[in-house]
């Protein structure tokens, strides 16, 4: 087969761990295909010697937020409906009004939602989503940008941006096969699609059969089953630092094992704080008796907020924080990028933990890949930040069903119980972690370290 043009538009920042902080770029040079990153991210791509094309000036219709702000509320509203279930209204956003801009967008938002509150009238806005991007400059430019290069596939590397439609768009109507990657394995019950291509990457064959129910018009022979490249590093040994150094790295405590408490951003989690003093508290109790524990705090990499402050400095002499190595851009969230230096400091912060506990993230499957347990926390504290929030809410959402069994996790359910709970996770977690890994196969396409291989392979059969 003669070398193919693949582009690899990166519509935002969070694709770059998994395929350009990965050995995705280097695993396609091997098999001979050309690749330019599409690149709509403040990273320089050029600096690891890759090919790129910035994307200048991207911008949508003005209107297309409110229509995608419709499709997401239809989309749920149908769901809800299909499968008589009130957890879909947990995934909707509020409509904003601070500003008269947003008042006016949601407001058209609220209209559309009145007026096209079926299937028949959720195709309708699909269609006039790309009606509108089709007429932006943005998309004339996306033309131009594929006349010149003539790439033989465009594949996104997130289903969820905006501005990636006219990109797609532009693909499609020079008859340039496409392709995109659903990014999170929470991300298609929440009715995060925007953009619509010709094939589809998902991890596993359970985001499969989601795939095909939330989105019907979607047919077998379009989707790919790959895995994801996000756990790839944590099988690879080369960055794997020394425990000798790592620790002398961080300023850790050789005589000590380490819990990682791995921090949530602060919607998710308005009452993170209190849950990392509750585990301190525990740690300190187990030393006590004999132990001699420690944690490492990793916070949420978009999380800079003060709220851990005072517990820091209360246990210090137990926390040791070591910060995610991300480089925040701007105030937006989606401005905060990983860094290649973060994914060898996060497999290392594995390696060289025992086990990790937080509220209900995919960090899990991470420590699963070293064979370290997990703690779930599972309860409310007594004073809570935002008064209508819980972790009963967290637990209800769609992702946490496909757990092969209640066991497939250590719970954390009152305070008191920390101690305990960490003491058997440490001497007596064999049969949980075979639970775990259980619950990651059918999550996430095994082998795990082969993903990008998998992605390679399907693309080969497309441009073929």
């Amino acid at each position: 087969m003669p070398n193919k043009n693949i582009f690899i538009l990166l519509p935002d920042g969070v694709g770059l761990r998994n395929f350009a902080f990965s050995n995705f770029h280097k695993i396609g040079i091997e098999q001979k295909f050309n690749i330019t990153y599409w690149n709509n991210t403040p990273f320089d791509l050029r600096s690891l010697g890759f090919n790129e094309i910035k994307i200048k000036n991207a911008k949508s219709d003005p209107l297309t937020d409110s229509y995608k702000n419709a499709r997401k509320n239809i989309e749920l509203n149908l769901n809800k409906k299909a499968d008589n279930d009130a957890v879909y209204d947990t995934y909707r956003f509020p409509f904003s009004y601070k500003t008269k801009k947003t008042a006016v967008k949601s407001s058209f938002a609220k209209l559309l939602i009145a007026l096209y509150n079926s299937e028949s009238g959720l195709k309708k806005i699909r269609e006039k989503i790309k009606r509108r991007e089709t007429k932006t400059e943005f998309y004339k430019e996306c033309l131009k940008t594929l006349k010149k290069v003539k790439p033989d596939f465009v594949f996104c590397t997130n289903q969820r941006p905006v501005l990636a439609i006219a990109p797609i768009l532009a693909a499609k109507e020079l008859k340039i096969p496409t392709g995109t990657f659903i990014f999170s394995w929470d991300n298609l019950p929440k009715a995060t699609m925007v953009v619509e291509t010709d094939y589809y990457f998902v991890w596993s064959e359970h985001m499969k059969s989601e795939l095909r129910k939330y989105y019907s018009y979607i047919k077998e022979n379009q989707i790919f089953i790959v895995g994801t490249p996000q756990f790839e590093s944590h099988f690879s040994t080369e960055n794997l630092a020394p425990r000798e150094l790592f620790f002398k790295q961080h300023q850790l405590d050789l005589n000590k094992k380490y819990i990682c408490y791995s921090g949530d951003d602060i919607v998710t989690c308005p009452d993170d704080s209190e849950y990392l003093k509750d585990v301190a508290k525990a740690v300190k109790k187990l030393n006590e008796v004999g132990n001699n524990l420690g944690i490492i705090f990793r916070r949420c990499p978009v999380d800079f907020s003060t709220r851990y402050d005072k517990v820091l400095e209360d246990y210090k002499d137990i926390i040791v924080p070591i910060a995610p190595l991300w480089e925040k851009i701007s105030e937006d969230w989606n401005t905060i990028l990983p860094t290649e230096a973060d994914i060898v400091l996060h497999t290392n912060t594995i390696k060289h933990s025992e086990m990790v506990i937080n509220l209900g993230s995919s960090m899990v499957f991470d420590f699963i890949c070293l064979k370290k347990p997990c703690a779930f926390i599972n309860y409310d504290v007594s004073d809570k930040k935002e008064k209508t929030w819980s972790v009963g809410k967290i637990y209800n959402y769609i992702h946490f069903r496909s757990m092969p069994c209640k066991e497939s996790v250590i719970w954390l359910d009152k305070p008191e119980d920390i101690d305990q709970k960490i003491r058997l996770s440490l001497s007596n977690s064999d049969n949980i972690m075979l639970n775990t890994q259980e619950w990651f196969k059918k999550i996430n396409q095994h082998p795990p370290q082969l993903a990008s291989n998998r992605i390679w392979e399907s693309i080969k059969q497309i441009v073929k």
